[in-house]
């Protein structure tokens, strides 16, 4: 399994700090956020390569402020096109997969509008993605959807293409479920891995290992049980107090994690 780190984990002044952090600890990709432009994304494609840096994978930027889920045509029309520079973004560094949060049920979007909008929302992107053989892998997050493994796996289902599959967060599922379990549940459909922390008894994220109560070995169990090998890759803050060194410290422990010494 190869180690991955989000690129707003990683401190630094400038993009070559933050990659040649990442190689120095031991990563083996880098999750970049969506970028406007075509000379930025060679730019961040050159930096990635002249430190042997693999860009795993591209994080959508407008899911939350524009979800594909609302009401206005307008809002979902930002949504898709913010998509679209995120697809352009994977293509042009290399990188397999755009990040997505699929919809967000509030006060004033039902659980059925949120799913029925979705669908339609992202069947409109999968032509785009099939034509730059990108992947578009959904998270689950905290937005009140899919709260079960079940419905994640009838949701990605429904779409009927391997251009949808699922990329799932370990920590965010710990609020309500076990993660061992889901990751039995969705099976081939995760394409995709974050990790991070999550303390059940506080009710509060944390680093991977340190006051976390995640079962990482069992964890570790279930991805080897579905055959999952690919990134693994940390979605966590910086350290103001050891902004470097906890960078090496997520390394380490994503280690002992991938051994299941935990």
């Amino acid at each position: 399994m190869k180690k991955g780190i989000c690129i707003g984990s990683l401190p630094g002044s400038s993009m070559e700090a933050k990659f040649e952090l990442a190689k120095e600890a031991g990563f083996d990709g880098v999750e970049i956020n969506t970028i406007g432009n075509d000379s930025e994304r060679l730019q961040i494609k050159a930096i990635a390569e002249e430190h042997g840096i693999e860009v795993i994978s591209v994080m959508n930027s407008k899911h939350w402020a524009c979800p594909l889920s609302d009401a206005d045509d307008q809002v979902r029309a930002e949504s898709r096109a913010g998509m679209l520079d995120s697809i352009a973004t994977a293509k042009a560094v290399g990188a397999e997969t755009v990040l997505l949060v699929p919809a967000v049920v509030n006060d004033r979007i039902s659980y059925e509008e949120a799913y029925q909008r979705s669908q339609a929302e992202i069947r409109k992107l999968i032509p785009a993605a099939k034509d730059n053989e990108i992947t578009i892998a959904l998270e689950n997050v905290w937005n009140k959807f899919l709260l079960s493994p079940i419905e994640f796996c009838r949701y990605i289902d429904e779409f009927d293409s391997e251009t949808i599959t699922a990329y799932f967060d370990v920590g965010n599922i710990v609020l309500y479920g076990y993660p061992q379990q889901w990751i039995r549940s969705l099976g081939n459909r995760i394409t995709k891995v974050h990790v991070k922390g999550f303390n059940a008894g506080e009710m509060r994220f944390t680093y991977l290992i340190e006051d976390c109560t995640i079962d990482w070995n069992a964890v570790m169990s279930a991805l080897a049980d579905v055959g999952y090998n690919d990134y693994m890759t940390a979605e966590l803050p910086v350290d103001s107090d050891n902004p470097e060194g906890r960078v090496h410290s997520i390394s380490e422990d994503m280690d002992r994690i991938i051994a299941g010494t935990v």
